[in-house]
């Protein structure tokens, strides 16, 4: 049956597709050094005690990949609300609190499969889905899905439909990420294939972008390439949103598989580079910061909580110190001016708040 995109792909093919074996042999040996920077990633990763990485982690590289994947999907929040926002009870910027539902989806999808035996499946991926949107929607049941061009309104691409045959195409997608029988591809041409896959399926009303790209660190570590879902995949994407959507396009309507993987193996071996070197920058700010830090607030005995803090929360304010039990308000008070006055951290008033800024961490965080 001809492709049009215009009708739901419903003859859309099971994985793995069939190579030719010159061009095989090429994106082999192009997915070999995504997989050394991803190694090299790994080994940094290592290096660091669990806790310690995660708490770096967490609000840094994982919370930029949250933003930047919202980003591309046009839900957009600056370093200031996003950070502003984290030092927050309740979150109620819009924009900011998607990020945090995809970080938070990221770990409960990380949490789902470490309890199902490392298996991704496609339980998990209606469970991302949810946690992205915050909602108990599930596989999409409606009709009349269709990608459509922003600015002309034509119809790019149309999923396939309906329910029973969303399920059906996850089920077949299930085995091939999961069964390393199946089909004992080298993993990177294999996360390019599912995220291809998943991509066309469509499988939600909303949130499917997000939710392909979180499969595709859980994926990581599933293999065991990565220890936490630390890659900055989405900046690489961002930087190259068109050729992202083109090549998808071109593998559905000109089978295209070549310049499809080789784009992915790229972005993987970039952006694991790009990681790697933020996490060090940050490593040596920390290090070069933490003598100034402790000479300027010397006396106070929850300094290294404080200090730690600054590294995971680079929005400070007296709340945030009380609610972390490290000062009362008062004591916080003093200790955050100290800062200040060691030009360690930047005070600034927005409305009534005065936040404590670690601007040299910002800075670090904004840069790419």
């Amino acid at each position: 049956m001809t492709y049009n995109r215009k009708t739901p792909y419903n003859d859309l093919p099971d994985l793995p597709p069939v190579f030719d074996t010159k061009t095989h042999t090429a994106i082999v040996s192009h997915a070999l050094k995504a997989a050394r920077s991803l190694a090299e990633l790994k080994g940094l990763c290592d290096t660091m005690p669990q806790e310690a990485l995660m708490n770096l982690l967490v609000n840094t590289i994982v919370l930029q990949e949250s933003r930047d994947s919202s980003a591309i999907e046009n839900i957009v929040t600056t370093q200031d609300e996003l950070y502003q926002a984290a030092t927050e009870k309740e979150i109620s910027n819009p924009a900011a609190k998607e990020v945090f539902s995809y970080r938070k989806a990221l770990y409960a999808g990380l949490d789902y499969m470490n309890k199902k035996n490392k298996l991704i499946t496609t339980n998990l991926m209606v469970h991302v889905g949810q946690n992205i949107k915050q909602n108990k929607a599930g596989i999409r049941k409606q009709t009349g899905t269709a990608i459509k061009n922003a600015v002309t309104g034509d119809i790019v691409y149309t999923p396939p439909c309906c329910e029973d045959v969303i399920r059906k195409k996850l089920a077949s997608l299930e085995v091939f990420i999961n069964d390393e029988e199946f089909c004992p591809l080298d993993p990177i041409i294999k996360l390019a294939l599912m995220h291809y896959q998943f991509e066309t399926i469509h499988p939600f009303a909303d949130g499917n972008g997000r939710t392909g790209r979180i499969i595709n660190t859980l994926y990581l570590v599933q293999q065991n390439l990565l220890p936490q879902p630390v890659l900055y995949l989405s900046s690489y994407i961002i930087d190259h949103k068109q050729d992202y959507y083109r090549l998808l396009r071109e593998v559905t309507e000109k089978n295209n598989w070549h310049d499809w993987i080789m784009f992915m193996s790229t972005a993987i071996e970039q952006t694991a580079k790009f990681t790697m070197n933020k996490i060090r920058e940050i490593l040596e700010l920390k290090r070069k910061m933490e003598p100034q830090v402790y000479k300027a607030i010397g006396s106070f005995n929850r300094k290294t909580e404080l200090f730690e803090l600054m590294f995971s929360m680079p929005y400070l304010k007296i709340d945030l110190l009380v609610r972390n039990d490290i000062a009362h308000r008062e004591t916080a008070s003093i200790y955050l001016k100290e800062l200040v006055k060691a030009k360690i951290l930047k005070a600034k008033k927005i409305g009534r708040t005065m936040y404590y800024t670690n601007y040299k961490l910002m800075e670090l965080l904004s840069k790419r």
